[in-house]
């Protein structure tokens, strides 16, 4: 699996996930048949773009692309979630952000083609789905605006509270009203231009703890009471219903899907994301995928206890539940999982 065409697929980011959903939507177009109800899909992240892209022209890209999605369809793949916009950018063309420096090397800088105009094309021409896959929140992974382009709305807000900037990296505010109609935006413009089967977010959500200092203070002092988690959970709900709203507005066949944290607690107390709200309602998504990155032996997390804790907080049964899996965990020590840490090490069918 480690030598899937892809070169480092799998290796470092790269999960596969493969789940048998139990149930079936009932009527609508978007009715769910017993083809479609296990999904086995593949992430292809920007890290790929690195690894493959750099210096390459068009038509060697393309073939390039071809032979990633002709791999994929062989190893039984059925769903590709594709990164989009890893960093305030986009891998296709676009009037909202520039084209990703992950491509080439500079930020808005034109590659030649459009990269998921091309990956929706070959991955289709397989009967593969294709998710787009939007990191809404993050900027930079450092601090330096010298390497974000003019054209990039995070350049236009940087001296406001709708960006904030630390040692770590530049990220967009939750809080901010600015940034939530960007984030829509951005969708509407990806499956009003493109044949997308879905929109994907990860759990990049609240990435900084000071980022809506402001905008919290300010609630305060005009009356507000709820607390800074509560605040948080809600800026969070409040742009997942949003997107989610406008994509079924589009088509009920296109999949709004996020990937949390697999630890249930840490959702709540780091990310700020209200899964408990979003798995009771019919409002905010159509599929979870917990990134349960665990092993069955893990002292802390076994896979099959925490698998069960989240089948049980789904209380709307047509949203599916799809657990992401640890490929890059095979064959490593698992430092984090207590005395299971060999788990990985001493056994070979752990994924299976």
């Amino acid at each position: 699996m480690k030598k899937i065409l892809l070169i480092t697929i799998l290796i470092l980011f790269f999960l596969l996930f493969d789940a048998t959903i139990g149930y079936a939507k009932k009527g609508g177009k978007n009715s769910i048949d017993l083809v479609d109800r296990t999904v086995r899909a593949i992430y292809i992240s920007y890290l790929e773009y690195y690894n493959n892209f750099y210096g390459g022209s068009k038509s060697i890209n393309q073939v390039k692309i071809d032979k990633m999605v002709d791999k994929i369809y062989e190893e039984k793949f059925n769903t590709i979630i594709l990164h989009v916009s890893p960093f305030s950018d986009s891998i296709y063309s676009s009037n909202l952000f520039p084209y990703s420096h992950t491509l080439t090397g500079k930020e808005g800088k034109n590659p030649g083609f459009d990269y998921l105009d091309y990956f929706i094309t070959a991955s289709h021409r397989k009967n593969i789905k294709l998710y787009a896959w939007i990191n809404p929140y993050r900027i930079t992974f450092d601090s330096n605006f010298n390497n974000i382009s003019t054209s990039n709305p995070a350049y236009k807000l940087m001296n406001t509270s709708s960006v904030y900037v630390d040692s770590k990296g530049i990220y967009y505010n939750p809080a901010s009203s600015i940034v939530k109609k960007l984030i829509i935006d951005q969708v509407k413009e990806i499956i009003n231009n493109y044949n997308v089967d879905g929109i994907h977010f990860d759990d990049y959500f609240y990435i900084q703890d000071k980022v809506d200092n402001i905008e919290y203070n300010n609630y305060k002092e005009n009356g507000g009471k709820m607390t800074l988690k509560e605040y948080r959970l809600s800026n969070v709900n409040d742009l997942i219903k949003s997107v989610y709203k406008i994509i079924k507005e589009k088509s009920d066949s296109i999949v709004f899907s996020i990937a949390p944290d697999g630890n249930i607690n840490n959702n709540y107390l780091y990310h700020y994301a209200d899964i408990k709200t979003w798995l009771n309602s019919s409002e905010y998504l159509d599929m979870i995928m917990p990134q349960i990155y665990y092993g069955f032996e893990n002292e802390y997390s076994p896979f099959a206890k925490v698998l069960n804790n989240w089948i049980e907080l789904c209380k709307n049964k047509n949203i599916q539940i799809v657990p992401i899996l640890a490929y890059y965990k095979v064959g490593e020590i698992d430092n984090d999982a207590g005395s299971g840490k060999n788990e990985w090490i001493n056994n070979s069918n752990i994924i299976e």
